[in-house]
């Protein structure tokens, strides 16, 4: 199966944080294509193992986060309609009127649609007002909280943008989740690469749980795992639409990217610089495929790896990637052949590494 039908699968399922059982099982089937064991740990991680050729080299993690964000049911009222908090960074701009589906308790979901007040009766102030989240409602045609509770909806329960996939000019798609179901349907290219052509160092594929929460779900794999390096896939945000372009320098289409910092910096003094040594690895195994390479930088952005490179007595991290356009919205956009070339440079990138790669920093 192409990379593209993987990711147009993969981005139809919902997945928000804490809820990615379909995302989590199908991808497993995938990955025991092509690894010679799968699982699922206890926080949902699915973790792929294909055997290295030889012992005693190296452990290498390859992962990418499988949940999406949404919104969490904080009331109910009497008339039915039903109020949410966020879970993960949703922009608010974007909701009102937004089609959605809420997860009931018995595991159905339900179509619902975030109201908004009529524009024929919005005054001109409040056609230019942006309404916080905790503001909005969603409907999804209930008469009452009895009816709503009926349905297995209650306070607590998940709430995501009613997915979609839509193929546009070329190779571009858009539709929900591309962050960062693009890089799971890469780790399914990668595996079935290192299962054709065989590392020497064991490699672990995973899709993890909880990034757009806390970030956190990751960590557990890794203290399963115990990788001495990994490599974290997700997307970076294009530069070539107006009002990015004098922001980043990559675009859709120019090819994989690795990313060179990334720092949270509201709250969260947390941040990642590359490993050295593996960045070079990156840069001369692009060389070598004649694989364009992007680079990218930022504030404000905070990956898996940010608490992984902790982990152990040190992981040697790097974050890699595709570009996207207006991430975290319902409709991001991207480029599949971004995904295909990125999964050929770090199943390269892995194929590489032996008993003279250098763990350390310096």
């Amino acid at each position: 199966m192409k990379i593209k039908e993987i990711l147009r699968e993969y981005m139809l399922l919902p997945a928000p944080s804490g809820y990615e059982a379909e995302m989590a099982y199908r991808m497993k089937d995938d990955l025991a294509l092509y690894c010679d064991a799968t699982r699922l740990d206890r926080a949902g991680n699915c973790i792929g193992k294909i055997n290295g050729r030889r012992a005693g080299l190296p452990v290498v993690m390859v992962f990418g986060h499988m949940d999406q964000l949404g919104f969490i049911v904080r009331r109910i009222d009497d008339k039915g309609f039903i109020q949410v908090d966020r879970l993960g960074g949703i922009p608010e701009k974007v909701l009102p009127g937004l089609s959605v589906i809420l997860r009931g308790e018995n595991g159905v979901w339900y179509s619902g649609v975030f109201g908004t007040k009529s524009h024929h009766a919005m005054s001109q102030e409040e056609k230019y007002n942006v309404e916080r989240v905790t503001e909005l409602y969603i409907d999804i045609g209930a008469r009452s909280k009895e009816e709503v509770e009926g349905l297995s909806i209650h306070v607590g329960c998940p709430v995501i943008y009613k997915p979609s996939f839509s193929e546009l000019h070329g190779d571009r798609i858009t539709g929900t989740a591309v962050d960062n179901r693009g890089a799971c349907a890469c780790l399914v290219g990668i595996a079935k690469l290192l299962n054709q052509k065989r590392p020497d160092c064991d490699v672990y594929i995973v899709g993890t749980v909880w990034e757009e929460f806390n970030l956190r779900g990751a960590m557990l794999a890794a203290r399963t795992i115990k990788p001495d390096i990994a490599i974290s896939l997700d997307v970076t945000l294009a530069g070539d639409t107006h009002d990015l372009s004098a922001h980043f320098e990559d675009t859709l289409g120019g090819g994989p990217c690795v990313q060179l910092y990334s720092f949270h910096g509201r709250g969260t003094l947390n941040g990642t610089l590359p490993h050295a040594p593996l960045f070079k690895s990156v840069k001369e195994t692009a060389a070598r495929l004649c694989c364009p390479l992007q680079r990218f930088a930022a504030l404000g952005i905070l990956t898996d790896t940010a608490y992984i490179q902790l982990e152990g007595e040190g992981v040697a991290c790097l974050e890699m990637g595709f570009p996207a356009r207006y991430t975290h919205t319902p409709n991001e956009v991207c480029d599949v052949n971004d995904i295909a070339a990125l999964s050929v440079l770090v199943a390269e990138v892995v194929l590489d590494i032996d008993e003279n790669f250098q763990l350390n920093r310096l």
